[in-house]
């Protein structure tokens, strides 16, 4: 889950909604797995340069000081994840969101045949990025292949040449569709999401609607009237059920969320050779 908006408290997001992101821990409709419980992860922007971390290896619906904390964080931007393991070690470096100075990433999916693949892939980071990539996942090695093709120059130009190195690679080694994948990513002004997968068969994924016209659709929900109007939710799976809330994103696309227009745009990968 991502949000961007008013400053909020995180419990607000994490636990209130019908269906939080706690919920879907243990009760996931849409997602590979029914419960997410190897860890999780939130990310926040506030007073200091760089975004702040709290992760942890055991479940999010049993982790007490989560939800302490939760009840004292006021953020205007916040990412959430819950974690399914696809192979590597429960611990924390695994654990999303992942952080390089301004920026955040989570990513939902696996690349496929990463047990063979992942020395070619590991080795084409950048050496001078190389020594800060602390975990054993795909997901992260995927930020890293994105800030070394770009990511804080152009998020969507280096995720796609990411992607498109990524399957280069998985297909040399015989993978028949190397990426699965739904991303958040951040500089904790702007978010880019992207849900693409070599199979054309991707994760849920979705966004809100403006809050100015879900107010005019249900004008009995009082929850939306504590809301700005520049208020975006990103999820995998909607936290409640009201009509008109949520729109897919896309099969093969990218978008860009920040304050004004949002953008909405097709993703293809691009091979970098």
């Amino acid at each position: 889950m991502a949000y961007s908006g008013e400053p909020i408290l995180a419990e607000d997001l994490l636990f209130k909604p019908k269906h939080s992101l706690i919920d879907q821990s243990l009760h996931s409709t849409m997602g590979a797995t029914t419960t997410n419980g190897d860890g999780f992860g939130i990310g926040w922007y506030g007073e200091g340069a760089e975004p702040a971390l709290f992760k942890g290896t055991e479940p999010a619906w049993n982790d007490r000081n989560l939800r302490e904390l939760a009840g004292q964080i006021r953020t205007p931007l916040f990412f959430a994840h819950v974690r399914a393991s696809t192979g590597s070690a429960v611990q924390r470096s695994n654990c999303h969101p992942f952080r390089r100075g301004r920026w955040l990433w989570m990513h939902n999916g696996a690349l496929r045949g990463f047990h063979d693949v992942r020395r070619d892939l590991v080795t084409a980071i950048d050496p001078g990025l190389f020594p800060d990539l602390e975990g054993s996942t795909d997901s992260e090695t995927l930020f890293y292949l994105a800030l070394t093709f770009g990511l804080t120059e152009d998020p969507i130009g280096a995720v796609a040449r990411a992607v498109g190195f990524v399957e280069d690679v998985g297909r040399a080694h015989q993978v028949e569709y190397p990426v699965q994948m739904t991303v958040a990513t951040t500089d904790g002004e702007s978010m880019w999401i992207f849900r693409y997968s070599s199979e054309r068969r991707s994760r849920s994924l979705f966004f809100s609607t403006e809050i100015d016209k879900l107010r005019a659709l249900h004008p009995e929900v009082e929850v939306l009237y504590r809301l700005g109007d520049e208020t975006r939710f990103v999820v995998s799976e909607p936290l409640r059920d009201l009509p008109g809330a949520w729109n897919e994103v896309p099969e093969s696309c990218a978008a860009l969320v920040r304050d004004g227009a949002d953008e909405l745009r097709e993703f293809q990968p691009i091979s970098p050779v």
